[in-house]
């Protein structure tokens, strides 16, 4: 009897925590946005020190509120989850984890409990509750380009700071100390600002040399720009294509895994509808 009761209450607690398809299950995922986002709240808020100084028991008093509702929550998602180790090492299972531990942290480490804003990361349910499932997918593809893209972009990165070494150097020979150049890291740091097109202009150079060398390196900014974004583009476009050939397949908007056979009712990771 005993025993029918707690699967039973397994039941009606999976269906309120992880399926948001159910009005109980909606309120609940609602209310966890909200307080989510009074949290981050209050350790923005925390971090402004007249405030901080001014309120720091109730600050503190607050936090340890909304850390004790997410580990209870933590461990309820654990205890109803079918498949309890393939939650917990899930993306949300993870971030889920985190954005209690820095509060525990702090009793040990003072400064740690700013970690929190990580809790900003648990409004990503929020494409789970409003059905938002392709918002997840069209992330999916983003990341996978980006991945392909690491390659030819770290390629390109070494390009870049082998160019500003050999520009800095240069400016340092160039112009030499008394125009700001006192040492080649100086004039790394300027090439990298003028290539980036950044331009601060604490540091400008003043002989016509200089100068010229200066416009070269701020028209190649231009051009140094437009490489990654194309490297990217590109390959978003093969992502996208490739997403678009495997459209058909199941995705879980719980642990983001996709791919289920076909058919498939419930994620085989962690257990949620698909």
């Amino acid at each position: 009897m005993h025993r029918n009761y707690l699967d039973n209450l397994k039941t009606r607690l999976y269906v309120i925590i992880f399926r948001s398809d159910t009005f109980a299950g909606k309120i609940f995922d609602v209310a966890l946005l909200i307080v989510i986002l009074l949290s981050v709240l209050t350790v923005i808020l925390e971090s402004i020190s007249s405030l901080n100084q001014q309120y720091y028991t109730q600050f503190r008093n607050v936090e340890w509120v909304y850390t004790i509702l997410f580990t209870i929550e933590f461990l309820l998602r654990i205890w109803v989850s079918p498949k309890p180790k393939a939650y917990v090492f899930s993306f949300f299972g993870i971030v889920d984890l985190i954005s209690v531990l820095p509060t525990y942290l702090s009793l040990f480490v003072v400064g740690t409990q700013y970690f929190l804003v990580v809790r900003v990361l648990r409004l990503l349910r929020i494409a789970r509750i409003f059905k938002l499932t392709h918002f997840l997918k069209e992330g999916r593809v983003l990341t996978n380009a980006l991945r392909a893209s690491l390659p030819k972009i770290l390629v390109f990165i070494g390009t870049v700071l082998t160019l500003v070494i050999i520009i800095g150097s240069t400016m340092y020979v160039v112009e030499g100390g008394q125009n700001g150049f006192t040492s080649i890291p100086k004039g790394i740091y300027w090439a990298i600002v003028t290539l980036t097109t950044v331009g601060y202009g604490d540091i400008a150079p003043q002989t016509s040399l200089g100068q010229m060398l200066a416009a070269i390196v701020m028209l190649l900014g231009y051009g140094i720009i437009a490489i990654p974004t194309g490297i990217v583009t590109v390959e978003i476009s093969n992502a996208n294509r490739d997403s678009n050939q495997g459209r058909n397949a199941l995705f879980c908007s719980h642990c983001l895994k996709q791919n289920h056979e076909a058919g498939a009712r419930f994620c085989n990771a962690c257990g949620t509808a698909l």
